[in-house]
Order: C-alpha cells, then structure tokens, then sequence
C-alpha cells in the first residue's frame, strides 16, 4: 500500500513494524458538544483506512482515546477547559457531559457505519499513566516545573516541527489569535504536561500528582493510551489536519521522549470540510450534525457518499446542492443493486480482475472516488451475472460500508405496536417541549436497533 506520510510530505509505500500487523491510533473527539459533519468526515476517513488495510490482508489493531479532560478552547494551554465550559452551559456535572456526549458520538458513527475501534479509553481514567510518563521525563530532563504546573522543553526535542514544515516564527505561540503566551515557560512554545490548580482552581475534574492537585494536558493524553495499548512502536497516527499542530506535534515530542526512539512511521490526515463561509467550526456555530441531516429527510449515509467521492486530502465543500446530489446518487445505486437478480450463478471470471482494480484504489493513497468508479463498472459489465455482481458490491461495500446491500428485516406486529407507541410518545413529549424525554426514548429505541428518522412528513423508522 502507498500511502500519503504528512512526516515526510510525499506518498510513500507503507511498511509495518510487524509484518501483517497495523497499529494504528486515532485521535477521539472532546466529547463537549456533538460531533459536526466536518469532524465525522475524519472519522469515515480513519474508517475506510482501517477496513482498506483490512481488506489488503492486514490485521490492525486501533485504539482510540476519548478527551473528557485537559482539551482547552486554544487547542495550546490558553482559553478555559471545554468539558469545563460545557458543565456551565448545560449547568451538568462534568461526567455527565462526558457520558451524554460520547454516547451521542458512538450512535453518529454507527448510523454513518463507522466501526467503533477495538478499543476506546477515556482520557480521565489513565492518570496513573500519564504522572508515570511526566515523572521519566522530569528526571530525564525533558521537562520542568513552574508556578506548580509541568512543561515540556521542546528545546529539547529532536526536530520539534518536522511534522508541521514550518519554522518558530510561522507558528509563533500557539495555534489561534486568542492564545497569550505563558510567562512561567522557560520558551514560548512549551507545552503543558500536567496543570495545577494554580491555573484552574474551579476545574471538576481533578487529582493528585506529585506536583499538586491538578489534571492532564491534553496531549499527554493520546500518548500515554497509545503507548499503553499498542507499546513503544506505532505505525499509523491519524487524525484532522488541524491536529498536526499543536497536538500531533507535541505527542512526538513527548512520546519519543519518553520511549527513547522514533515513535510512529506514518502520519496520515483528513482535510477540512468547509460551508460557504469557510471551515466547518463549533466555535463559530456553523456546524451541521448527523441528527439535523435526519431531520432534513437525509439518509446519513448519503453523506458517507458525498464524502467517498472526494479525496481525504482535498478540502470539500458541504452546500445542500451538493448532498441532493450525492442523495440521489446514492439512491439510484441501491434501488439498481436492488433490481438484480438474487438466483445463485456466481462466476469467477473477472473476479480477479475487479478485486484486484479494488485492491489498487485502496493501495493508491486510499482512493475512494475510484473505489466507487468500479462499483459502478462492475454493475455496468455486461459480462457478470447478477449474481456476480451482487458478490462484488457486498464484497466492495466491506470497505465502502454503504449498506448497499441489506437484509430485509422483518417487524412482528408486536414490534411495530411498541415502536409506534413509543414514536406516539415521543411526539407528545417534544409537543409538550420536553426535549430531554424526547431525545430519551429516541435513545432507548436506538438500543433496541431502532432507529427514528425525522422529516416533514413525519417520523419513520428502520430497523438496524
């Protein structure tokens, strides 16, 4: 497979620590707000990535962390903590929060068929770890104390902006206009390995450390759950492109630190998602979410399509035309594959020959668009059998993960007497604006493998 590596700048063929093995860390989401539209086009990315490397013939082992602590609003160590801000939006205990948005999270991947990694951890439950990691690089000299909290020299790391091709006075402090420089850094571009209650003396979320009652930075967080569930040697770290700095550039610091080595080979990053006014942000309040689209009348997983028909490295540009378009698209791709004949009449020619055009797309930097131009050549090749073609798309759509071909599912009547009672309920509730009741049931359904799409027209429902 070759691969783009953001470390090196080039497309580079993919080479493994262990052969047939991936280790491959993801970063998670703050679990402050819902999930945009732009932040899920990352995560079907990372999606498509894994089950690619998968089809090739890899095992691959991802881990994912979830930030319920230490992610403040600068993404550098200004601005207030997020989880923080949320609990006085909401005026809920941090870990409710957290909980009530990670749930949210996990029910927009899986109506985007994006697979949960194997494993998930949340941030607030590995601070063994991360005082385990300081501590080394304390006494190593890597980092230091002041005014209570703990900072990373990055005067001492090798290459601290290889990942970013830029130089100190490109980057200045920070990542955003709003970041002021802490006096208490011995350099301006230090980083935060662990916070007392020197700085946040109203932060929920708190423990004690050998430097003080205090919490995490937020990019110790993704080494420290990376280095304890795939060891010393990863081999893909995936995330946005606006994770490459600060966060993903810290992380290397930190971790090869630590480790003592060169700690992962190949850095691999989604582009933005724009609207019209520019990036999709929850800062500025421009942001669509899975359950807006719903509301809308939209299959989400017409928006997994919008997404696959345009490069992971190329900006993309959401406007409502542009998702009719790939809705209907969408559409008309599952209503042919339905009008093909399900009668048992597999043949192996040109079986080789359309898995092995697949096997090239995923190799070539995980080329989505053409992974859907041989979807589409195989329905049109005269020369297959239905049925053939039946066992290519559902073969293809292991990586694709359309749902281009689905099982019938049948409701009993008992079934469907409960969900439209429960829908009944629910409508009342939302009359009666009570949301939180509302988005309840909507929930325990989901659990139940029903899912409620809301349109115009009404509420309807899928099984799932």
């Amino acid at each position: 497979m070759n691969i783009y590596n953001t470390l090196t700048r080039k497309i580079e063929k993919f080479t493994p620590n262990e052969e047939g093995i991936v280790r491959m860390y993801t970063c998670g989401p703050t679990v402050y707000h819902y999930a945009h539209i732009g932040n899920l086009r990352t995560y079907i990315f990372e999606d498509i990535l894994e089950k690619g490397l998968e089809y090739l013939g890899y095992e691959v082992l991802r881990v994912m962390n979830v930030t319920d602590v230490g992610h403040l609003t600068s993404d550098a160590d200004s601005g207030e903590d997020k989880m923080q801000l949320a609990s006085e939006r909401e005026h809920k205990s941090v870990y409710d929060i957290a909980n009530f948005y990670e749930n949210a999270f996990f029910q927009d991947c899986s109506k985007l068929n994006i697979r949960k990694p194997a494993v998930v951890e949340k941030a607030s439950d590995h601070i063994d770890t991360y005082i385990k990691m300081i501590s080394k690089m304390l006494d190593d000299g890597y980092a230091y104390i002041s005014n209570g909290n703990v900072y990373f020299d990055i005067t001492k790391a090798k290459n601290y902006y290889q990942l970013s091709g830029k130089n100190p006075d490109e980057l200045m402090v920070g990542v955003r206009d709003t970041v002021e420089e802490d006096e208490h850094k011995k350099n301006p571009g230090d980083f935060v390995l662990w916070f007392t209650t020197s700085k946040f003396g109203n932060q929920d979320m708190k423990w004690d450390s050998p430097w003080g009652v205090g919490y995490p930075g937020w990019h110790i967080e993704c080494s420290g759950i990376s280095g304890k569930y795939l060891g010393e040697y990863l081999d893909i770290h995936c995330g946005g492109v606006d994770n490459i700095f600060p966060h993903h550039t810290n992380e290397i610091a930190q971790s090869e630190a630590y480790f003592g080595h060169k700690w992962c080979n190949y850095w691999v990053h989604g582009e933005h998602l724009n609207d019209q006014s520019g990036k999709m942000s929850k800062s500025k309040g421009n942001f669509l979410t899975v359950s807006l689209l719903e509301e809308k009348g939209y299959n989400p997983l017409s928006y997994r399509y919008f997404c696959l028909n345009s490069h992971y490295r190329n900006q993309l540009t959401f406007t409502w035309e542009a998702l009719d378009s790939a809705n209907n698209a969408y559409n008309k791709l599952k209503a042919r594959i339905k009008q093909l004949d399900k009668t048992p009449n597999l043949s192996d020619k040109k079986l080789d020959y359309y898995q092995d055009k697949f096997k090239e797309a995923i190799a070539n930097d995980l080329n989505t668009s053409s992974m859907i131009t041989i979807l589409y050549d195989v329905l049109k090749d005269d020369e297959l059998s239905d049925f053939t073609k039946l066992y290519l798309i559902d073969d293809f759509d292991k990586v694709l993960s359309l749902g281009l071909i689905e099982e019938e599912k049948e409701v009993s009547e008992e079934l469907e007497e409960m969900i439209l009672a429960k829908i009944e309920e629910r409508n009342s509730a939302k009359k009666n604006k009570d949301y939180a009741l509302a988005d309840k049931i909507r929930d325990e359904l989901f659990e139940k493998g029903v899912k409620l799409i809301d349109s115009r027209e009404g509420t309807a429902y899928e099984l799932i």
